[in-house]
């Protein structure tokens, strides 16, 4: 296994990992932005008014983005033990 190999697998793992995670950090991002607005528009400095949209609003994205992300997942491990014969030798 050679270096250049080694760095090859670590970016595909981050490539997969930074674009399965991305819809639920967008969603929470939006969400955050979103409610901020408001807050600063109504002056009404409560936590749970911040905490309760984005739990929500991940839930949604996790249900509509979740199994998109699994295939996305078990895709790349398929290809990684596919792939482990040629990388060994």
């Amino acid at each position: 296994m050679t270096p250049s190999t080694v760095m090859e697998l670590g970016r595909g793992a981050l490539e997969v990992a930074f674009m399965v995670a991305a819809p639920m950090f967008v969603a929470a991002l939006v969400t955050g932005l979103i409610v901020s607005i408001l807050q600063a528009a109504t002056q009404i400095n409560e936590t749970t008014l911040s905490f309760v949209p984005k739990l929500l609003v991940m839930f949604v994205t996790l249900v509509l983005a979740g199994p998109w992300m699994i295939t996305t997942l078990t895709d790349y491990i398929r290809r990684l033990y596919t792939a482990i014969p040629s990388i060994i030798n």
